[in-house]
Formats: structure tokens, C-alpha cells, sequence
């Protein structure tokens, strides 16, 4: 069982990406918001999940153990398999999907794609009180300023790597900061997500 990742981003196109460790490269499905923080050449580690087959052996990739954990429990609910509890994952934040739970919210996950209504009834009933750890709670004051925000540095970067102009990413994710509900809580995925919401309608500053 893999566990675990230390090694050199040699590869990485829209989900997939190839870690390079001892000479080794493992093939490993992320998220895309995941994805695009990473750089050819650079040093990344990921918290792993192994999924063996008949056929195939897969490696599913996190940047959190709160993520890695969510994961294993979307996967537990019938009907859910690895491919849309990344799906949830790439729409929400480990403490979004369990705030979802705890508040009934099955559309949150009828959003992804190839969870149908009953599915996402299902994960709200058969998660119930498990995910009690990841909750968030509601931020009453946000931070304003991405000076303030802990992710909003890998983000600028990242949104420049895609093409953007740096005053352009820079006022996106300032933007978001101050604006977006909850932004101050959001990890570098969903800050990402919502700065690049904030940009594709703006594209010609881009």
C-alpha cells in the first residue's frame, strides 16, 4: 500500500500528474484545482490512496490528511467510487462536504457529475455524524486582503502559470478575499476555484 509521496513533479495535465521518486514515476489522479499549484521540476508530496483492481492499480493524490479522510468515507457509501468522490472533492472542501452533511444539503453533490439524486441522499444519510470533525464554522469577520490569507501567494502564482497577467491575479484573488462567503477558511483548491470564477468573465484583462 502507498501511502504517501516525496518526489519531483516531472508531468502534470489537467488531473493527472507523474511524481518522480528513486527514479520511479507514479502516475497519480488529483484534483484539477490541485494540479494546477504544481510545477514541472518541483518537489510536491502528496498523501496517497491506493485503489487495486482486477485490471489496474491506481494512486489517488491529496494535499491534505482531511482530504485523504473524506475521500475514504465518500468512498464507503454505495454507489460513490473513487472517480466522483474526487469529484466531490474537486467542487468542495473537505469541511464544505461535511457542512453539506450536517445541514442536509444533497444538492451540494448532485453538482458533481455522476452522482445522480438518490446518490446524493444516500452520502447525506450514510455519513451522518461522521464527518463532525471536519465541520467549519461560520466565520463571522473574513480577512480581508490576501496579505491576510495564508493560500492567496501559491494562488497568485498559480493563476500567473495559467496565463494570467500579475495585476490581473492579484486583483482576482484580492477580490475573492474580500468578497467570496467564507474565503477567509478556503484552502489554496478552493480559493483557486473562485479566483478563476472571478477571472473567466473578466478575460479580457487576462
Amino acid at each position: 500500500m502507498i501511502a504517501s509521496l516525496r518526489g519531483t513533479c516531472i508531468d502534470v495535465a489537467g488531473s493527472a500528474v507523474v511524481v518522480e521518486v528513486g527514479g520511479v514515476g507514479y502516475a497519480v489522479t488529483v484534483t484539477p484545482a490541485h494540479a494546477l499549484t504544481m510545477r514541472h521540476g518541483a518537489e510536491v508530496f502528496l498523501r496517497t490512496a491506493m485503489i487495486v483492481r482486477e485490471d489496474e492499480h491506481l494512486l489517488f493524490g491529496f494535499e491534505s490528511t482531511d482530504a485523504l479522510q473524506v475521500f475514504d468515507l465518500l468512498r464507503s457509501v454505495s454507489g460513490v467510487g473513487p472517480k466522483s468522490a474526487m469529484g466531490v472533492l474537486a467542487h468542495m472542501e473537505p469541511a464544505q462536504v461535511a457542512n453539506a452533511v450536517a445541514n442536509d444539503d444533497d444538492g451540494a453533490f448532485r453538482k458533481v457529475s455522476g452522482i445522480g439524486p438518490k446518490t446524493a441522499k444516500l452520502i447525506i444519510v450514510a455519513l451522518a455524524g461522521k464527518l463532525a470533525a471536519f465541520e467549519q464554522a461560520p466565520v463571522v469577520a473574513a480577512a480581508r486582503g490576501a496579505a491576510a490569507h495564508p493560500a492567496a501567494v501559491d494562488v497568485v502564482a498559480a493563476l500567473i502559470g495559467l496565463g494570467w497577467r500579475e495585476d490581473a491575479a492579484q486583483r482576482a484573488v484580492d477580490d475573492t478575499i474580500a468578497t467570496e462567503p467564507g474565503a477567509a477558511t478556503m484552502g489554496t483548491q478552493a480559493l483557486l476555484r473562485a479566483a478563476l470564477g472571478a477571472l473567466r468573465p473578466a478575460a479580457a484583462g487576462r
